[in-house]
C-alpha cells in the first residue's frame, strides 16, 4: 500500500468492542463527561436556546492555564485527561463561531499534513516563525502515522484557543472517528491514557473544525480537493459540517479528492472522493474569482508540488513521512501583496533516535 493512500472509510476494520458504545459510531459521544455538551448552533435554535453571537473572551486564569499547557506540551509531554477535557470544552467555544469557509487575512503561512510528528511541528514553527508573531493556516491531518499524535493535536488546539485570530486549523480526512481507529491515534490514546476517553474527546471536537478557508478571497484552502457537487464556494458554506466525515458526498470529497493529470472527474484510487483535472480546477477558480487552490493530503518529495499549470498547489509539512520516506517538508508564506514563498525543511532530530540524511554517502560517489 502506498503510504499516502489511506484505506477508504467504508473499509475501516471494526475493532474489538473496547468502548461503551459502537466504536464506529458517527455521532458525538459525551459519556466521558455528562456536563460537556457538544451542540451546533442549529441544534440550539431548534431547542429555543439563544444562538451565540460573539467569540468569548478568555479570562486571565484561562490564559494562564493555556500558557502552562503550551509550555508543558512544548516538551512533548501529554496533558492529563482532565486537562484535555477542559481544553476541548474551551475549543468548542471558539470553533463553533468559525465558518465552513473560514476567512483568513494575509500575511499568512499555509501548512500541510503534520501527522503526529511533533518534533517536526516544532521545527515548522522555528522555520516559519513563532505564533502569534506569524499567522498560520493548517490544512488538516494532525494525527495518525506519527508517534506523537496526542501531543501534536493538543498543542495545535491549545494554540488555536490561545490565539484564535492568529491560527486556523482545518479538518483533514484523518480527523475522523473511523480513520483514527485504523492509523494509530486511537491506539496511541489507549496506550498513553489507558482508556479511550481522550480519543472520544478529540474526535468529537474534530466535528467543529472548519473544512475550508479562503485567504483574502483569492486562495481557497482545504485538505483534499474539489467535488463534482460543488461549483461555488457559497455551496460549501451551506453544508452541515458538525458530523463525522461522511462516506460520500461533497464534505467527503473536500477532504479526500486529488488533482490528476487527466481531465474531468475520475474514480479515486483511495476509494473516497474523486480525481479532478486541470479543466475542473480552472473552471472552479474562474467561477469563484480565485487565483489558487492550496491543498495538502498527498506526499510530495520536495514538500510542495504545482499542478494544473499552477492553479493548484499541494503542500506537505511532515518531513521524512512515517520516519522513512526521506521527503522534505514545506510551508508556503503569502505576504500582503499575495507574493508566495516556499520554505522547505528537513526532519528535526528526535531525542534518542538516529538521524536520517538525504546526502549520498561518499562510498557511492
Amino acid at each position: 500500500m502506498e503510504l499516502d493512500q489511506d484505506v477508504p472509510m467504508e473499509d475501516a476494520v471494526e475493532l474489538e468492542p473496547t468502548l461503551d458504545e459502537d466504536p464506529l459510531s458517527t455521532t458525538p459521544s459525551a459519556d466521558y463527561d455528562s456536563d460537556v455538551i457538544f451542540m451546533n448552533n442549529d441544534s440550539a435554535n431548534q431547542q429555543g436556546m439563544a444562538k451565540p453571537t460573539s467569540l468569548p473572551q478568555l479570562s486571565g486564569s484561562n490564559i494562564s492555564q493555556l500558557d502552562q499547557w503550551i509550555e508543558h506540551l512544548s516538551k512533548c509531554q501529554p496533558l492529563s485527561e482532565e486537562s484535555v477535557k477542559s481544553l476541548c470544552k474551551m475549543a468548542v467555544d471558539v470553533l463553533q463561531f468559525e465558518e465552513n469557509v473560514q476567512p483568513v487575512n494575509v500575511p499568512v503561512t499555509i501548512c500541510g499534513d503534520v501527522h503526529g510528528q511533533f518534533h517536526d511541528l516544532m521545527e515548522l514553527f522555528k522555520i516559519g516563525g513563532p505564533c502569534p508573531d506569524t499567522n498560520y493556516l493548517f490544512m488538516g491531518d494532525y494525527v495518525d502515522r506519527g508517534y506523537y499524535s496526542v501531543e501534536t493535536v493538543s498543542y495545535l488546539v491549545c494554540m488555536k484557543v490561545r490565539y484564535p485570530n492568529r491560527i486556523t486549523i482545518l479538518r483533514g480526512n484523518h480527523e475522523s472517528r473511523q480513520i483514527t481507529q485504523v492509523y494509530g491515534f486511537y491506539d496511541e490514546c489507549l496506550r498513553k491514557y489507558g482508556t479511550s476517553n481522550v480519543w472520544k474527546m478529540f474526535t468529537d471536537l474534530f466535528d467543529y473544525f472548519p473544512i475550508t478557508a479562503l485567504v483574502d478571497n483569492k486562495i481557497f484552502c482545504l485538505h483534499g480537493g474539489l467535488s463534482p457537487m460543488i461549483e461555488t464556494i457559497d455551496q460549501v458554506r451551506e453544508l452541515n459540517r458538525i458530523q463525522e466525515v461522511p462516506h460520500e458526498g461533497p464534505m467527503c470529497d473536500l477532504l479526500w479528492s486529488d488533482p490528476d493529470d487527466r481531465g474531468g472527474w475520475g474514480i479515486s484510487p483511495r476509494g473516497a472522493g474523486f480525481t479532478f483535472g486541470q479543466d475542473i480546477s480552472e473552471q472552479f477558480n474562474h467561477t469563484n474569482g480565485l487565483s489558487l487552490i492550496a491543498r495538502a493530503h498527498q506526499l510530495v518529495m520536495e514538500g510542495y508540488s504545482w499542478s494544473h499549470q499552477e492553479s493548484v498547489v499541494t503542500i506537505f509539512s511532515a518531513p521524512n513521512y512515517c520516519y522513512r520516506c526521506g521527503n522534505q517538508a514545506a510551508i508556503m508564506e503569502v505576504d500582503e501583496e499575495h507574493n508566495r514563498q516556499f520554505l522547505q525543511y528537513d526532519p528535526s532530530v528526535r531525542p534518542g533516535e538516529p538521524t536520517v540524511t538525504r546526502k549520498t554517502p561518499d562510498y557511492f560517489l
